[in-house]
């Protein structure tokens, strides 16, 4: 399972009608509901806002809306592109501007099918994209002798949005791989002489 880690967009014209498709990391339904609302009040001149998300680390919860346009040729899909590709915590939307053509029941489903398949492989050759490992969060503080050389020892560690506070010790946190957890508790414990503890 992958999770999206950055935003990108690209763009399909279809018989004169404009498709936007766009992604958004997003880690719960809210955030969908919240995204979403921000896309259309930034496309507030846009006919269509269809939208498609996937979230929760087994993908288990899913929305989809065609926002207007016949039932089941916009929403759907898009969410059965987004679900063919194993990813997850993602908002999908696809932004129409109406050209003056009708496409057709047909036409629309193909359309926006094909620009949820162009942003997501765009998210998949530029690396947007990573493969889910479960990590944990971890908060702890350290004195200032020992800063450093706790700082040089979470260099062998799969750590992540890493923050310093620095007030009476310095605290240090951020995210690690869960499977690495034990192991680097165990370490500034030892380091620390017990003093530390996550």
């Amino acid at each position: 399972m992958y999770i999206l880690i950055d935003r990108t967009g690209c763009e399909l014209t279809v018989k004169g009608s404009r498709f936007l498709a766009e992604v958004i990391p997003v880690e719960s339904q809210a955030d969908a509901r919240e995204a979403l609302k921000s896309q259309k009040q930034k496309y507030a001149d846009a006919t269509h806002v269809v939208h498609a998300f996937v979230t929760g680390l087994g993908a288990e919860v899913m929305g989809m809306s065609d926002d207007g346009e016949p039932a089941g040729t916009a929403g759907r899909p898009v969410l059965d592109v987004l679900k063919g590709r194993g990813i997850t915590n993602i908002l999908l939307t696809v932004t129409r501007w109406f050209g003056g053509t009708l496409l057709g029941t047909g036409g629309l489903v193909k359309a926006y099918g094909d620009s949820a398949k162009m942003v997501l492989d765009k998210v998949f050759t530029e690396n947007l994209a990573e493969e889910y490992v479960a990590k944990r969060e971890f908060l702890f503080s350290v004195a200032y002798d020992m800063y450093e050389k706790v700082k040089y020892m979470m260099k062998d560690f799969s750590v992540s949005a890493v923050t310093e506070g620095f007030g009476e010790k310095v605290t240090l946190g951020g995210k690690i791989v869960s499977s690495e957890f034990a192991v680097f508790a165990a370490r500034i414990k030892d380091m620390t002489n017990g003093a530390v503890v996550l």
